[in-house]
């Protein structure tokens, strides 16, 4: 009996029946996975207690698991019609942090299990950038998701949906169930690392599917958390595989299916048996023992003298890792990085690691401890402790953005008079190394498909960023060399916000410049004030750049009369005589789609409008962009902005403010008497 009760620990029930006419019902239950059979791949594994983990702690990568044997979902004589079925599983999701959570997970009929060209995080390795909506996927899913992607409609960071070849649900709710004596409605937290149990069903008669979810061991409510029509005939496949996808990201989480049933062709999934499903392995600390709490002061004393000997020696690690913490950041935890994780992740940030330094600091790539995940860590000096609590609460608030065209800011560490601040790593660099590439140099020119692809990219942020997130972010600082690309060359904004550090703990009377000349709209320079049709002004800039390969302004190539050499006067030129196209860089020789380079171009002097009424939204820069809205044409009377008229004046406060910068001193001088001037 021991025997048989250890097998039913395992897998109690695998049974597939099929009628001699062509297709009957198909059920298979599983109270636990360790003799099943399933077929896995990526991260997913079977754990030697039974229990399925589609996901550990591997960063960005993705994990799926399917019955091993197809289902046939059309029978014949059935008129063609996928038949009802029902199935249900019982979960558990834990991350590293009880608050937050990478991308989560989903059930899905496929009719393959061939998912490599998958991309893991948002898409929840079902779908990539270019799948996902498309028909031809056969895909149907329920996706259990604790991140929010606006960029697929998700309603919060903790729902179910109901997917159809597509990461935005055809229906979706809060994660919750109603309480069959009182039709209250209880949150669930997705993450709350308590296992729960998820139960589908598919009504072929009325297409109609239904999903609850309650706490594991409960009933099923009465009430389903869900209730949508989708006609899955029109879906599913005649034979197709059901399983489970999922991803991970940076945040450490493991997606546990303990328990499954499964059953084609009318009534329900078989009950799981609650006593045989394997056990969640244990989390958090052990419960004290009798014989510890005993031993425990002997223990103590020893531990006390053992300290006094080595004393000397932990009080010189711990200077090398003293860290900068005060009461206020307690709420910030999960954010905040150790500061020993980031010195051995760098070695100490040797030089070899040193990606680059710029106005705010310098970066090193390192690789974390344990997870072994490649970060970018940005050292920024900031030696006043004035208005940090709310800089650091303004980290955390913008470390919540999540676009595929922005590079996540991860958390953060503070030591004595510096602020790191921990990002993903991108692998080939920042855009400027590409895009000014000298003779002399390995690097092939960037192509003129890449160079739209950035820039539609680049753009889907921006709009991310001032429209679509929760609050309006400005970025302050667009250029080419904060537009950062991941392993796929796809263009990500980087360091949006870090110019927001030295506007705290200074004067309020005083205005700022925070930004890189050629960018700054002339608004930005008498004011100080940013605002969103500032950061489109330097988006203006940056379109000009990466289609001409030039910098918006050089002193190196100035004319006969000292000049400096602009860009934007340098493309108007060519627009007035009809030929904007001979402003792109002249490197792709005849490489290029003339009509994609003349809408960049003249997009690129729309926004560099000197008015910022008359620039177009981030919202209609990407209507222009994807061809939804034509672009109109610019009048005859364009201008540009001389950003030399006063130079020698601007340029002395400009340089006075970099000293200054540099030495922690916050009080900048005023940039309101500056004066522009516009000239054709």
């Amino acid at each position: 009996m021991a025997a048989k009760r250890s097998l039913l620990l395992l897998v109690v029930l695998v049974v597939v029946v099929e009628a001699a006419a062509g297709g009957g019902a198909v059920e298979f239950a599983y109270n636990g996975f360790g003799t099943a059979g399933l077929s896995l791949d990526g991260m997913a594994t079977v754990t030697p207690a039974g229990l399925l983990l589609l996901t550990n702690d591997t960063n960005m990568s993705k994990g799926h698991a399917f019955h091993r044997e197809p289902v046939r979902f059309r029978r014949a004589g059935a008129g063609g019609m996928v038949p009802s079925f029902s199935t249900t599983f019982v979960f558990a999701i834990v991350s590293e942090f009880l608050d937050l959570s990478t991308s989560g997970f989903a059930l899905l009929v496929s009719p393959t299990t061939d998912l490599a060209t998958a991309m893991p995080q948002q898409y929840l390795g079902m779908f990539n950038g270019t799948s996902n909506g498309d028909a031809r996927n056969h895909v149907f899913a329920v996706e259990l998701d604790t991140v929010r992607n606006p960029e697929f409609a998700d309603i919060n960071n903790n729902h179910v949906g109901v997917d159809v070849n597509s990461l935005n649900s055809s229906a979706a709710a809060p994660a919750g169930y109603f309480d069959d004596a009182t039709a209250a409605f209880r949150d669930l937290s997705l993450i709350s690392r308590d296992p729960m149990q998820l139960w589908l069903d598919y009504d072929a008669a009325t297409t109609e599917v239904t999903v609850a979810v309650a706490p594991a061991r409960q009933p099923r409510p009465q009430a389903p958390l869900i209730s949508t029509k989708v006609n899955l005939s029109t879906v599913i496949t005649d034979t197709a595989y059901v399983g489970f996808s999922s991803a991970s990201s940076i945040v450490l989480v493991k997606h546990y299916v303990v328990g499954w049933s499964f059953r084609l062709g009318g009534g329900a999934a078989q009950p799981l048996d609650y006593d045989t499903l394997p056990k969640l392995p244990r989390i958090g600390p052990r419960p004290r023992s009798k014989a510890l709490t005993v031993a425990l002061p002997i223990a103590t004393t020893a531990a006390v003298l053992a300290a006094v000997a080595i004393g000397f020696v932990l009080l010189r690690r711990r200077r090398r890792y003293a860290e900068l913490r005060e009461d206020w950041e307690v709420e910030f935890g999960p954010h905040r990085f150790a500061y020993k994780d980031l010195y051995d992740a760098t070695d100490g940030f040797e030089t070899k690691h040193l990606l680059g330094a710029g106005g705010f600091g310098r970066v090193y790539k390192g690789v974390l401890p344990g997870s072994r995940t490649e970060v970018a860590v940005k050292k920024v000096s900031h030696e006043s402790r004035q208005g940090m609590k709310e800089f650091v609460a303004e980290v955390v608030s913008i470390g919540r953005l999540r676009h595929r065209n922005l590079v996540r800011l991860l958390g953060y560490c503070r030591r004595k008079g510096e602020l790191l601040l921990v990002y993903d790593c991108m692998p080939n660099g920042s855009l400027d190394k590409h895009l000014h590439v000298h003779d002399d140099e390995d690097t092939p020119v960037l192509d003129w498909a890449r160079r739209l692809h950035v820039i539609r990219g680049v753009a889907a942020g921006l709009l991310y960023m001032h429209e679509d997130w929760e609050k309006v972010v400005i970025h302050r600082d667009i250029k080419a060399s904060n537009v950062l690309l991941d392993g796929e060359m796809n263009g990500r904004l980087g360091d949006f916000g870090l110019a927001r550090l030295y506007d705290h703990g200074s004067d309020p009377q005083t205005t700022h410049v925070v930004g890189t000349m050629g960018y700054l709209s002339p608004e930005l320079v008498r004011t100080g004030k940013a605002t969103t049709l500032s950061d489109v002004f330097a988006f203006g800039a940056f379109l000009l750049e990466v289609a001409c390969g030039r910098r918006p302004i050089e002193e190196e190539n100035a004319d006969a009369a000292g000049d400096r050499f602009v860009l934007a006067d340098w493309v108007l030129g060519h627009w007035r005589k009809g030929s904007i196209t001979g402003a792109v860089d002249a490197r792709l020789g005849s490489e290029y789609e003339p009509t994609e380079a003349g809408l960049v171009l003249r997009l690129g002097l729309a926004c560099l409008h000197p008015s910022p009424a008359v620039r177009p939204s981030m919202r209609q820069v990407t209507q222009y962009l994807d061809g939804s809205a034509p672009l109109p044409e610019l009048p005859a009377t364009y201008v540009t902005c001389d950003m030399f008229a006063g130079m020698e004046k601007y340029q002395a406060l400009f340089d006075s403010w970099s000293v200054r910068r540099s030495t922690g001193d916050m009080s900048i001088a005023t940039m309101s008497d500056i004066s522009l001037s516009c000239g054709r």
